[in-house]
């Protein structure tokens, strides 16, 4: 295919950042500003969607790959996708026009900066996902820091200078080894290409610093634990759109990265290092759950199921299974979907009672009973209830753990219990009971647009709950290939 159809999707967000710089903004409520963000969004959606049904999921090599030299004998343009990255490109094609759509309310102020900064990450999002260079797709994750960091800071509540500092500083710090670890790479191996790489090695000698280097930047971007506290305080005080790109896909930018790099380029240091991986992702799952079990801020409880949720997608990765590898892959797109609405149901009630307390609401299902509907659907996608995506991809991650580990699975499967209690100890609490507070008798129930927005969330976590196979298509044979490539450079690594 001739068409640049790859750099399309990452440019098309940009094209639309710069063209709303120019529109009027002296109209209070920047309307064009929005239809024409929404538009970009959606076409780039339609574009992600049409790569996908022209995409060969039978093919393991990386399709529709573009090549351009960028600085001359030193680092290309490189970008491709196979059936791993191009879901994670459709993830944020989808989740960027929900961002847009749900601003209405929420921004008051500078709804044009907002919208150029959301544009601008799906770019950067985009870009990291169809990364075939190592200095590209730094680029591309580490300027992703950038408007988030904006978006935090500028949008956010009282407390948002604090949390957006701390969220840069801490992605950056970790990052900077990363950097370390690419230049390092060059000057052993010559070529920062992924795919190249992937072909000749890298010498043992070298791989577990290496691998330490980029786990620093994985681990805080994922986040894991201890290094997550960054995170609960990014949620509580970004606005509503800024949670949802938060937890629906940076955090997946990570695990995406343990894929890609941490298990293709060095897998002689992944074997070594499983022990601290199968450790920080128990402690993840276990204890970041029960911290979720005592929270009276619905973002903050939400915050930290996310770090117990992709506490399940590290789990699965490092079983080196296809089962766990699959499940990972798609717990990251189901919570993608569940974070993103639970985050966005947060937001409807916030916008009307100007509080995230749990203590504050109680007895929702007498006045917002649709309301009360969507928000049990994600309640229970969040919790893995089978019938939900959320279900599939644990249960896939659990039979992998228990090939690799019976006692690993076991206390991971606990995770699931505590994530049981607390969404629905949260759900009890918010939506059913007594009216104990008299202002929510004002509120009103869902508008069109939350609807609209909610519930094609909703029909899509039901969806891949019962129907999985879509995912599991476009995966399985780049999964294998990974695997294969991984175990193969494993063997000839003992022989030597």
């Amino acid at each position: 295919m001739d068409f640049p159809i790859l750099s399309s999707l990452i440019l098309l967000p940009l094209i639309g950042a710069l063209f709303i710089i120019f529109i009027n903004s002296k109209n209070s409520i920047y309307q064009s500003s929005k239809y024409v963000a929404l538009f970009i969004s959606l076409a780039n959606l339609i574009l992600s969607l049409y790569l996908w049904y022209i995409f060969d999921n039978q093919q393991a090599n990386f399709q529709f790959v573009e090549n351009r030299e960028w600085i001359k004998g030193l680092i290309n343009y490189k970008v491709g996708v196979d059936g791993i990255s191009i879901l994670f490109i459709i993830l944020t094609t989808f989740i960027t026009p929900i961002c847009i759509a749900s601003v209405n309310k929420t921004i008051k102020t500078r709804l044009k900066d907002f919208l150029i900064a959301i544009l601008l990450m799906e770019t950067l999002m985009i870009g990291v996902f169809c990364s075939l260079d190592l200095v590209i797709f730094y680029l591309f994750f580490e300027g992703g820091l950038i408007p988030m960091f904006l978006i935090i800071g500028i949008w956010g509540g009282d407390r948002r200078v604090y949390s957006a500092f701390k969220f840069f500083l801490y992605t950056l710090l970790g990052s900077v080894l990363m950097l370390i670890a690419i230049i390092s790479i060059y000057w052993i191996s010559g070529t920062t290409d992924v795919e190249l790489l992937y072909d000749i090695g890298i010498k043992t000698e070298f791989q577990n610093l290496l691998w330490l280097a980029f786990f620093s930047s994985f681990a805080v971007k994922t986040p894991m634990w201890p290094v997550h506290t960054w995170l609960p305080d990014a949620h509580v005080e970004a606005p509503t759109a800024g949670s949802v790109l938060l937890a629906a896909i940076l955090l997946k930018m990570a695990g995406y990265g343990f894929i890609r790099f941490s298990m293709g380029l060095f897998p002689f240091a992944s074997e070594f290092f499983i022990p601290l991986i199968y450790f920080l992702s128990l402690v993840a799952i276990i204890y970041t759950s029960f911290v979720a079990l005592m929270q009276e801020d619905m973002k903050k409880l939400i915050a930290y199921s996310s770090v117990a949720h992709m506490g399940y997608v590290t789990l699965g990765i490092f079983t080196f299974t296809q089962q766990g590898l699959e499940g990972s892959i798609y717990q990251m797109i189901s919570h993608g979907l569940i974070s993103a609405a639970l985050f966005l149901s947060v937001g409807v009630v916030y916008e009307r009672m100007h509080t995230r307390m749990i203590n504050s609401y109680g007895g929702i299902v007498q006045i917002m009973p649709k309301y009360a509907v969507v928000l049990m659907i994600f309640t229970l996608g969040a919790i893995g209830l089978p019938g939900t995506s959320g279900f599939v991809g644990e249960f896939l991650i659990l039979i992998g753990a228990f090939k690799k580990s019976f006692f690993v699975a076991v206390v991971a499967s606990f995770g699931v219990i505590i994530c049981a209690a607390y969404m629905l100890w949260l759900y009890k609490r918010v939506v059913f009971g007594e009216i104990k507070n008299k202002n929510l008798s004002t509120m009103k129930d869902l508008d069109l647009t939350e609807i609209v927005i909610l519930s094609s969330l909703a029909i899509l976590i039901i969806f891949f709950g019962f129907y999985p196979e879509p995912i599991i298509n476009t995966v399985e044979v780049s999964v294998q290939n990974v695997l294969d490539m991984y175990n193969n450079n494993l063997e000839n690594e003992l022989i030597k």
